[in-house]
């Protein structure tokens, strides 16, 4: 093998891998490369152009698996535990068996196109593990662990998501929450189909953040609930998701009665009783959704905390009953679709839900055929008399 010129370095085979040795300053590097030899090429020119650049790294014997866990804990000064939870058992379930051993420097395209070629999951659990790996590996080149990211030249899964969940019709929807009349879940459903709440936003709702007079509701906050810290509210997880939602007088009043049915509970007053309650005062953490059936009440239950999945089970029981096989998420569904095909803006529809207008359109593309069909029409009246 020719022996390669000062400063272009050199590729040597080194059994079913290349050594690949190189100068930066004056300095003399050498590393192994698995794969290919074109992945020993890559790496080679992304080594001496990062010296060029200044960004050159230094060999490192850190194992991915131990970046794994020090990236984990810069991410936990950004997100929540619960986003956290979901990252690190991904990380334990599906990537570091396969990569979790390997040389942090060492990891290449190939690699990476071996531990998706080797995972069979959901699309939606693929999509979420190449952005927990992309991203864990992106921190390390900025942290000028390792020149480039090796995610970067893999081939990216499959992760097109098509379930997009079941969307009602207008009637269909209010035949549902109308069956849910004589049930606990009756407000909850109602405030879900009609204002696109989230259910964790819903159920941290507390009665300061509802004006009845004003018929608004505003979004704060949210519930969580982890293995580390158990059940507990926080703030929104994204800026947009804070926000305040009018409502309608039907909900508005519902809600007036769900509020004097509390101040009931707080007075000892029996339900029918007629009584005034108007100098009866609920406290500033009293939620809307509060688990009455609590053990300690009275004293505190209107500021415990549901179960969001007693919720969600709960709300799936009854509603096949109905003869509706959905999700309690499939109101908040519902409730954009309806607003978009009835021509509401999608600026607005996506303030109004807290969500993000491209990837509002983006799954409302697949939950409906109305818009299109609304679009042909338009073209029709445009044509009619032309074509």
């Amino acid at each position: 093998m020719r022996k390669a010129h000062y400063g272009s370095g050199s590729i040597q085979p080194r059994g079913d891998a290349f050594r690949i040795r190189y100068r930066v300053n004056g300095e003399r590097f050498a590393r192994t490369i698995r794969g290919t030899r074109a992945d020993a090429q890559r790496a080679l020119r992304s080594a001496l152009k990062a010296g060029d650049d200044g960004r050159h790294v230094a060999p490192d014997k850190i194992t991915f698996g131990e970046w794994a866990k020090d990236w984990l804990a810069l991410k936990g000064q950004k997100v929540g535990a619960r986003t956290i939870e979901s990252y690190e058992g991904n990380l334990r379930l599906h990537v570091l068996p396969v990569i979790g051993a390997l040389p942090l420097q060492r990891i290449t395209a190939t690699d990476i196109d071996k531990l998706y070629g080797g995972i069979t999951l959901a699309p939606k659990t693929m999509g979420l593990i190449h952005i927990i790996v992309k991203s864990c590996l992106r921190t390390a080149v900025r942290k000028k662990l390792i020149a480039v990211n090796p995610v970067e030249d893999a081939e990216k899964p499959n992760d097109e998501y098509q379930e997009v969940g079941t969307v009602l019709e207008e009637g269909e929807l209010a035949r549902l929450v109308k069956g849910f009349e004589r049930t606990s879940l009756y407000v909850i459903v109602a405030v879900a189909a009609y204002t696109g709440a989230r259910r964790n936003e819903i159920l941290a709702l507390r009665w300061v953040d509802v004006d009845l007079d004003k018929a608004t509701i505003s979004i704060t906050r949210s519930i969580e609930q982890t293995k580390a810290h158990g059940r507990r509210v926080k703030g929104p997880k994204k800026a947009k998701h804070a926000r305040t939602i009018q409502i309608d007088e039907g909900l508005c009043e519902l809600l007036r009665k769900e509020k004097e049915r509390h101040l009931g509970l707080v007075a000892g007053v029996p339900d029918g009783a007629e009584v005034d309650l108007s100098l009866v005062k609920l406290a500033p953490e009293a939620l809307v959704f509060p688990a009455i059936d609590s053990p300690r009440w009275p004293a505190g239950s209107l500021t415990d905390l549901r179960s969001p999945k007693s919720i969600t089970q709960m709300f799936r029981d009854h509603a096949d009953k109905l003869g509706f096989p959905i999700r309690f998420h499939d109101l908040r569904g519902t409730h954009e679709t309806i607003l978009l095909d009835k021509g509401v803006p999608v600026h607005t529809v996506a303030k109004r839900c807290g969500h993000d207008p491209a990837m509002l359109l983006r799954v409302y593309a697949k939950r409906t055929r109305k818009s299109d069909a609304n679009a042909a029409n338009v073209i029709g009246t445009l044509t009619r008399g032309v074509l």
